[in-house]
């Protein structure tokens, strides 16, 4: 009986492994997706960038790289364009404070009033993030100003945790439950 070999090649039809280079190619692209995924346009920039610049990649992932660079780049520029009214100002500085970076929101906020002193959402969003600046004094007048606008957002600042920090303050308490007729 003939002894049978092993076969060192995959059968027809079957998917074959990656090569060496290729299985480079997508881990690479996989960070480079994951921190794409996660908003860091900047950093997947980068990433895609060095994975379209590596000889031998896998032409596939470098294509799909290609894109992805493409959306990363357009992303920053839109991300890097100030916005101009105050509405875009204001979801700039609700975006920045929900970020944490509250001295970019602040700024948003105050350039938006500089666009419409009126609005009430936006003293109201400077209060909060004067607040957890710790600006106490220019919180509550934010918030009164805010206030004096717009009366309903009374409720909503009694359980707003980014008002927290003006809780203890007597004028915080004469603003959200004074008479209100």
């Amino acid at each position: 009986m003939p002894t049978q070999s092993k076969a060192t090649s995959t059968p027809p039809g079957a998917p074959r492994s990656p090569t060496r280079d290729e299985a480079a190619a997508m881990r690479a692209f996989e960070r480079a997706h994951k921190e794409f995924t996660r908003g860091r346009f900047s950093e997947a920039r980068m990433l895609f960038r060095a994975l379209i610049e590596q000889p031998g990649g896998a032409s596939e992932v470098t294509a799909r790289a290609r894109t992805y660079l493409a959306i990363a780049e357009s992303r920053l520029q839109t991300q890097g364009a100030p916005p101009r009214d105050a509405e875009a100002l204001y979801d700039r500085g609700v975006i920045e404070l929900n970020r944490g970076d509250y001295v970019a929101a602040q700024e948003m906020f105050e350039r938006a009033l500089k666009r419409d002193a009126e609005a009430a959402d936006v003293h109201y969003a400077l209060a909060a993030t004067r607040a957890r600046l710790g600006s106490i004094d220019l919180a509550l007048k934010s918030l009164e100003r805010a206030l004096n606008i717009k009366r309903a957002l009374r409720v909503r600042a009694q359980h707003d945790p980014d008002l927290a920090p003006l809780r203890n303050e007597p004028d915080y308490e004469r603003l959200i439950f004074a008479s209100r007729t």
